[in-house]
This record gives C-alpha cells, sequence and structure tokens, in this order.
C-alpha cells in the first residue's frame, strides 16, 4: 500500500513536463488542423478523441514514452484525421467511414424496425420529443437517429412537406 503513493521529485517532474509538452502540441495542432479533430461528426471523429486520449495518457504516465514521441503520435493521427476527413469528399470513402442517418419516425408514426437497429428503446424517443418540447406526436413532421448518435426532431410548423435536400441521406428502411 505505501508503493502507491511513493515517488520521486525527478519522477513528479519529468511527468509535469511531459503532460505540459503534450498539452502544448494538442493546442498548437488543434489550431493548425481546426476544430474538427474533437468534433462529434463521425465513427472515424469518435476514434480519433479516444486515440488522442490514449496517446496524452501514454506520454505522461508512462517512463518509456518520450515525450517527442508522444508528440509525433498525436501529429501523424492528426494527419490521419484531416486525411479521412478530405477522403470523405469521396461517396465511396463517406460510405465506408460514416453511419447513415436513420428515421426513427415519420410524421406521427414510430418505425419500430429502425428503432431496434438504432437501439433506441421507445423510452429514449420520448424524452428526445420532449426535451424538442414536442406535447403532441401530431407535431412532428421526423425524428432522425444522427450519424452522430445524436436524435434530431423536426417539427411540424405548418402543412409544407419537409426540404427533400434535408432528407436526402436518411434512410428510410
Amino acid at each position: 500500500m505505501k508503493e502507491l503513493f511513493n515517488t520521486s521529485w525527478e519522477t513528479v517532474m519529468l511527468i509535469s513536463a511531459s503532460a505540459l509538452g503534450i498539452y502544448i502540441a494538442i493546442i498548437v495542432l488543434t489550431r493548425i488542423i481546426g476544430k474538427r479533430s474533437f468534433s462529434k461528426m463521425s465513427s472515424f471523429d469518435f476514434a480519433m478523441t479516444v486515440a488522442v486520449g490514449s496517446i496524452v495518457a501514454t506520454t505522461i504516465l508512462s517512463s518509456s514514452v518520450k515525450m517527442i514521441e508522444g508528440i509525433v503520435g498525436l501529429a501523424v493521427v492528426y494527419l490521419l484525421q484531416i486525411s479521412v476527413a478530405l477522403a470523405r469528399r469521396n461517396k465511396t470513402v463517406q460510405s465506408l467511414v460514416d453511419n447513415s442517418p436513420l428515421l426513427l419516425m415519420d410524421g406521427d408514426k414510430i418505425i419500430d424496425a429502425n428503432l431496434r437497429k438504432a437501439r433506441v428503446t421507445e423510452s429514449d424517443l420520448r424524452s428526445k420529443l420532449r426535451e424538442a418540447n414536442v406535447t403532441e406526436l401530431s407535431q412532428v413532421k421526423a425524428v432522425i437517429f444522427e450519424t452522430t448518435g445524436d436524435i434530431s426532431v423536426l417539427h411540424e410548423k405548418d402543412s409544407k412537406p419537409l426540404d427533400l435536400w434535408i432528407m436526402k441521406d436518411v434512410k428510410r428502411d
């Protein structure tokens, strides 16, 4: 038990220096690459966030990983992220990297099969409808399970149909 709290000032200083170096590297790389680095846009963006966290933790806490190795690792992950973001302009790459949005409700009709596909319960759906200030199902034009895992509720504001462009990539089956 005593070993859990036993460390040297040298170790504390090395960890502090690594933390500062990695922190500065993240700020610099994020400023260069952009905020997209930590967005919640696709599964690849999520993987990027997890990878950055892992590299940061390993670099700071592992004595076997030098700060420069951590910075190089971060730079490679950031370059991969920007490469995939650019490659996603190609529809084939986009279909491999991104999930498709999925229609959960079409008007006031709940699509049970899509709830199961998205692993969303009716309770989750009701919660999102309440968050969106829906008081009657007749107020709903569509509910969409987005590529990020968020649920969007489109309201019935008037009798106009939804713009097809907004619904373009949404799977209905």
